[in-house]
């Protein structure tokens, strides 16, 4: 997915143009993090193949799976950054 940065002075614009994202791809009326609390239980996934026949898929997060809420992440961009601030943290204790 390549994504290009674009300068604009309005604050409240999303700054990022996904190259990817089709025209036609409108997501009026969608609701951020709808399927958030789900997604952390494991969630199915339906595939409505042109010849009529469904696949469906279910995931699971795998064991010891820890989802960081993205205000965190931007500080801890990867498993190692997060290990050092909680070691780091579990020595203050």
């Amino acid at each position: 997915m390549k994504k290009k940065y674009m300068h604009n002075n309005n604050p409240e614009s999303n700054n990022i143009i996904d190259e990817d994202m089709l025209p036609e791809y409108n997501f009026t009326g969608g609701i951020r993090g709808k399927h958030y609390q789900d997604y952390r239980r494991g969630h199915t996934v339906t595939i409505h193949q042109e010849d009529g026949t469904i696949i469906v898929q279910h995931y699971d997060l795998k064991e010891g799976t820890i989802i960081i809420d993205p205000d965190i992440r931007d500080y801890f961009p990867d498993a190692e950054s997060v290990n050092h601030a909680l070691r780091t943290l579990i020595k203050l204790i």
